[in-house]
């Protein structure tokens, strides 16, 4: 089938539902209905199915997150493919190895279809996230950013609450949710892939490996980033199964208070970032995590009961609805055609810690697992710190308040 190809501007004539926006919309709600479903089922299904401890969690993240680092191929796929149809593939694969997730319940067959979920996931993340800066304009970039990010949160919303309702009450099987989660959101992909037009960039992208010494700070922001992400994301919820004894349904709610949250939180941010500024929204993310990373390891020191941890993982996740502030700090520093292929360096950078960090931290989960939040909470001050070399309102020479008077004229 041969599509149609439209510019931005062409595109405008459209029905709402067809337009460029309304697609990355579409794909927003996709994407969560997979792979929060698998993240949502995957610490019972790993501890009660599969016997996972620590170690193999640690394992199976690091496993997880290989494709995130190896996510500078998209610059060579980008060479036969156009990101739209890349994007929506990737998304599809997601759908096809969430659903038969179960079939596979050893270490092995675990680790396997995680990596092809991964591939998925992060491919169709890197080259999302580029779309994203190249079809929204960068004065709209953070209240649509939140708006998107919101109806990803909704998306999630529905799956949890279906999952909460039924999972008890009809004595649901892992294997029957994520085939119904990863067969929609494969319905979602092929949908997406026939009834849109390929929308042509207003600035053809570098099909080559971009880094640039005046990105650094983009760069040092999404390597620390991945680094503190990896901790929450591996041990946070499973510290609320190993330590707490949370079933499926217990999890999901706990989940599901954060997508009800994001719903209304995320636009709120948005337009918080275009009041603010990047510099203070990172700033005030990363003081928010220290705390609540803080807290996380004073659970088990002093003996907090469940109730703060709960409340806590709320409050985290909260605070990641900003992390789409540093998305509209690199557009307004970039040069346009650098976007696509930098967004691929800068998934590959974010999962350079990913890669060894998990399995690595596992291991010291086993002896001491408030030394892990303590170790994230140290993390998020360095990432302040970086935060805090932002201009109030960077540009293309004007990229951190350590660049040179004369190149910021330049």
């Amino acid at each position: 089938m041969r599509h149609q190809i439209l510019t931005l501007d062409e595109a405008r004539s459209l029905p709402f539902w067809r337009r460029p926006i309304f697609l990355l919309m579409l794909m927003a709600a996709g994407m969560p209905i997979a792979f929060l479903t698998w993240l949502a089922l995957l610490n019972n299904f790993v501890v009660e199915v599969a016997g996972f401890t620590g170690v193999e969690i640690g394992w199976l993240h690091t496993i997880r997150e290989i494709p995130g680092f190896l996510a500078i191929g998209v610059i060579a796929l980008m060479m036969l493919f156009r990101e739209q149809v890349l994007g929506v593939v990737a998304l599809g694969m997601l759908g096809v190895a969430t659903a038969i997730t179960a079939w596979f319940p050893s270490f092995g067959g675990i680790l396997t279809v995680t990596m092809l979920s991964s591939i998925g996931f992060h491919y169709f993340e890197t080259v999302n996230q580029s779309l994203q800066l190249q079809w929204i304009d960068k004065k709209k970039a953070p209240q649509m950013l939140g708006w998107i990010m919101a109806i990803g949160s909704a998306a999630a919303l529905v799956s949890y609450g279906l999952l909460v309702l039924t999972w008890k009450t009809f004595d649901l099987s892992f294997n029957l949710v994520y085939l119904i989660a990863g067969g929609t959101t494969f319905a979602i992909a092929i949908f997406a892939y026939f009834a849109y037009p390929q929308f042509e960039s207003p600035e053809p992208q570098l099909k080559q490996f971009v880094l640039r010494r005046r990105y650094w700070l983009y760069y040092a922001l999404q390597f620390m980033a991945g680094a503190r992400r990896q901790i929450f994301v591996v041990f946070a919820a499973f510290m609320m199964v190993e330590r707490f004894g949370f079933e499926v349904h217990e999890v999901t709610a706990l989940f599901l208070i954060n997508y009800v949250a994001n719903i209304f939180f995320a636009p709120l941010m948005g337009k918080a970032v275009s009041i603010w500024g990047e510099r203070r929204a990172l700033a005030f993310e990363y003081v928010g995590l220290i705390f609540v990373f803080l807290a996380y390891g004073g659970i088990y020191y002093f003996g907090w009961g469940v109730v703060l941890a709960a409340a806590l993982y709320v409050l985290d996740h909260m605070f990641f609805a900003l992390a789409f502030a540093l998305k509209t700090y690199f557009q307004k520093i970039a040069d346009p055609q650098d976007i696509a292929p930098t967004a691929a360096v800068a998934f590959t950078i974010n999962h350079i810690a990913a890669v060894f960090l998990p399995a690595l931290l596992g291991y010291l989960w086993v002896v001491s697992p408030g030394a892990v939040f303590a170790l994230a909470a140290a993390m998020a001050g360095v990432s302040l710190m970086l935060a805090l070399m932002i201009p109030r309102h960077p540009e293309k020479g004007n990229e951190t308040i350590l660049t040179p008077r004369v190149a910021r004229t330049a």
